[in-house]
């Protein structure tokens, strides 16, 4: 039952992986300003202190529909585009993000580079900070939203996780 799920949210995913991290690929749905907020002090990928991500829409424990309109935001976290071109370490924005949705996964530890190409993440590199999920599987979800830095890596308490039910 589990792997159906994951199988239909996986479909669903990699459809919406256009949204990917890179600087031309299609963009979901039409797009709302990025979500911004002030910088942290001192925030680095590993060592980064305070602000947070979060769902706007859906809330934990909430019932959707199969096709919902998941939206985030962050709290002293500045959320950007990623810099077109290949960013190297030392040009990695600290204090600076975009957002990461996991479908049916867990936070990623603080560091760790967030997989691209895989059907459990889907990657807002161009700062968006929405997306129309159609298409979900009836049941239970968890759904994560993590940021990343240019480089992709999530920073310490910058992940938040939500468990939804789909209902027709």
């Amino acid at each position: 039952m589990v792997s159906r799920v994951v199988s239909g949210v996986a479909v669903v995913a990699l459809t919406l992986s256009a949204a990917a991290c890179g600087g031309n690929a299609p963009q979901p749905e039409s797009q709302s300003p990025p979500a911004t907020a002030a910088p942290a002090a001192d925030a680095s990928h590993a060592g980064h202190t305070g602000g947070r991500v979060f769902f706007v829409s859906p809330k934990n424990g909430d019932t959707i529909k199969p096709t919902h309109r998941f939206e985030f935001a962050s709290d002293m976290f500045t959320i950007a585009a990623v810099p077109e071109g290949e960013v190297k370490p030392e040009q990695v924005r600290a204090g600076t993000g975009h957002f990461h949705l996991g479908v049916d996964t867990d936070c990623l530890p603080a560091g760790e580079t967030i997989p691209k190409g895989v059907p459990t993440w889907i990657h807002f590199g161009t700062g968006s900070n929405f997306i129309e999920m159609t298409g979900l599987k009836p049941g239970a979800h968890k759904f994560v939203v993590q940021a990343g830095d240019d480089l992709h890596r999530t920073a310490e308490g910058l992940c938040e996780t939500i468990t939804v039910t789909v209902a027709e």
